[in-house]
Parts: C-alpha cells; structure tokens; sequence
C-alpha cells in the first residue's frame, strides 16, 4: 500500500499548516475559547474563504470541491496540531456527512451553506440512558397532522452553543435499541433562544469546547424536518460516525505530535545536576516509548482513513482498532508529558496541559476502548 501524499495533497497540508501558523496562536485562541463567544468567528470564515477546507472533502454539487478521506486526514491532523476548537468535525464531518447521505434539495442548501461558512451543526445523539450508544434512542417523533412532535433528552451535545443547525435522532418505530425505527430531523437553531417546546443548558467542556444539554418537551417540527427516509437513518449515522472517528484519531495525532515535539524542546532545556534533563537514560527511553505509540497511532489511523471506502464491517474493524489504538496512544503519550514537564505541565501557562484535556476527551469521545475492543472481537468472530 503506498502511503505516499500527492503533490496537491502536500500543498494543502502545507497550506492549513501555514494559515493556522500565521493565525491561530495558542494564547488568542485559548482566550477565545473561554470568552462568552467561545470561539473565533473570523478564523472560521477564513477557513471557508481563504483554505476552503470546508468544502474541501465535499461533492462539487454542492461547491465542494471532491476531496476523500486523506484529504480529511490531512486537515483534521493539522487541526489537532494547532488545537483548534472551531466546530470543523461536528459541521464537515458529522453535519455534512448526515445531510449528504440523507440527500433532498433541503439537505444540499445547508451543505452550501456549510463551505461557505454560513452554517455551522450538532449532532444531537447521546442520551442520559444511552452511554455511547448511538442507537439506544429513547427520544421519540410522532407525526400529528403536517407536523413531528419530538419528546425526550438529548445530552452533550457538543458544539451545540456555536451551531446554526441542529441535527436529532429520534425513534418513529420499534424499541430502544433497535437499529431500524431510528429517523432523522433537521432544524435551525440558536441555543441562546431556543423556540418553544425546547430546553437548552450550555456548558464549557474540560478541553474548552462548548456543549448543550437540550429537552424536547412536545417540539413541534415540520414535515420536511424529516430527512431521508423515516426510520431508516442508522445505515447513514453508523458510517458517518465511524468518519467523525478516524477525524478525530487523526487529530489526536497532530496533538501529540506537538505535545511528543515539545516535552523532548523541553528536556534539552531544562538543567538537573548541572546538565539537560534529556542527557538522563531513564528519560531518553521514556520520550523513545512515546515515538513508538505516536507511531502505531499513526499507522492504526492511516489503516482507518484507507478503510472508509471498503465494506462495512472491514471499516467498522479498522476503524475501532484506530480507536483503541489512539486511546492508549493518547494516555501514554500525554501523561508522560506532563510528568516530565513536572508541576507545569497541568498549568495553563505551558501548551502541554491544553493538549493534555484534549487527549483525554478523545480517549472517550465516540466510545472508550473498552466499547470498541468489544466492537472489534464481534466483528472478527467467525
């Protein structure tokens, strides 16, 4: 398998490497995620308008501009290098992803809006019940003349504060686990004045993202909230969701890449018994273990990126071993950091303990290890 990127890969790596070089310091941006915005609105447009990533992985039919699954890569790891908190995943990856496979002349306006920049998602998916089980749904739709009428709790719903649109899973049909019976429901949104029928609690998450805890207490939507086909939307959520993984282990290996960068800057820097820290054995084995899970992460999410195309259970597999491979990767590198940087590195002064919050939300985000080495024996057994 050639893993080598094309010459207009390399440019774009280059490219978003460059512009987040130039414009998202980490001291602005960190600021900008505990303002009330929470955010950095002007960063956003320019990706839409000066790198056009948003549309990048997108069909040209939508103004996109065709890219794969490397090109995802690509991006998402120069995100997580940059420890970008704008929605990029929750609007081009799961957003998009959703309103792409469900199709429809509603679903490609909000794509439009999307490379843009106009739009901004999220995914309104887990339950208090549900754990990480995107099929336990309890939420519920019923049809009352030319309207849905949603009940129920949908929680962390991450991105939610920054979102224009919001995308809900609820149950027309069958019972809580079922994966058939499940449907999809498309709405404009602003959680700062949410309509009636809807509750929103916004919150700060540890790694300075944004998320919203939304009730549905007789909402009313609609008919053509409705996307795709009722009660068959699993097929579209699962493969987008196994999508929103391989990002996001794709962004834990730009995280660690500057976090492994930085603690062996830090241990020929700092002085211990008259010489670098980073002159110790212990220490120089301790930073090679380090290199040698970066480098399985990266290996696991390059093995995922490549199987998004293939059947479903070959994607599933892959993609579930990327994800308890970066998990483990994620621990090891980002505690290790913080111990060799000692007492600073869970201050804010240093990047280290921002990239470390980071590392730990996705160790859990979309499933912990334990799920996925669970996901992975069933689809392997014979």
């Amino acid at each position: 398998m050639d893993f080598t990127f094309t010459d207009e890969q390399e440019l774009l790596r280059d490219t978003v490497a460059g512009f987040l070089g130039a414009r998202y310091e980490l001291e602005k941006s960190r600021g900008a995620a505990k303002s009330e915005a929470g955010w950095q609105p002007g960063v956003w447009h320019g990706f839409a308008e000066e790198l056009g990533i948003l549309g990048a992985t997108l069909p040209e039919r939508v103004d996109g501009m065709g890219g794969g699954p490397v090109e995802l890569m690509i991006i998402t790891e120069e995100l997580g290098r940059a420890l970008v908190v704008e929605p990029y995943v929750d609007t081009v990856v799961i957003g998009a992803g959703l309103l792409n496979r469900s199709g429809g002349d509603r679903a490609d306006s909000v794509l439009r809006q999307i490379v843009s920049g106009a739009a901004r998602t999220a995914f309104a998916s887990l339950e208090p019940t549900s754990g990480q089980t995107l099929h336990d749904v309890s939420t519920t739709a019923r049809r009352d003349g030319d309207s849905w009428v949603l009940d129920g709790v949908k929680t962390v719903v991450t991105s939610a504060p920054l979102a224009t649109h919001l995308l809900i899973t609820a149950r027309t049909s069958g019972n809580r686990r079922d994966k058939d019976g499940i449907s999809l429901f498309l709405t404009e949104f602003d959680a700062a004045d949410p309509p009636a029928g809807m509750e929103v609690h916004s919150y700060r998450t540890i790694d300075d993202r944004l998320g919203s805890d939304i009730t549905f207490s007789g909402f009313r939507l609609p008919a053509d909230a409705l996307l795709g086909i009722e009660g068959a939307a699993w097929d579209a959520i699962d493969v987008t969701v196994d999508e929103a993984i391989a990002a996001i282990a794709s962004e834990a290996v730009g995280c660690m890449r500057k976090v492994l960068g930085d603690t062996v800057e830090y241990a020929k820097q700092r002085q211990q018994f008259g010489q670098p820290i980073g002159s110790f054995q212990v220490l120089q084995h301790r930073m090679v273990d380090m290199f040698i899970e970066l480098e399985q992460a990266i290996a696991a999410v390059y093995l995922a990126v490549y199987a998004l195309g293939a059947a479903a259970a070959d994607r599933a597999r892959a993609v579930s071993a990327a994800k308890v491979t970066i998990s483990r990767a994620a621990r090891f590198i980002g505690q290790n950091a913080v111990q060799l940087h000692g007492a600073m590195g869970m201050t804010e002064e240093l990047a280290i303990g921002h990239y470390f919050k980071r590392l730990t939300v996705i160790e859990h985000e979309f499933g912990s290890s334990d799920q996925h080495l669970t996901r992975y024996a069933a689809l392997t057994r014979p």
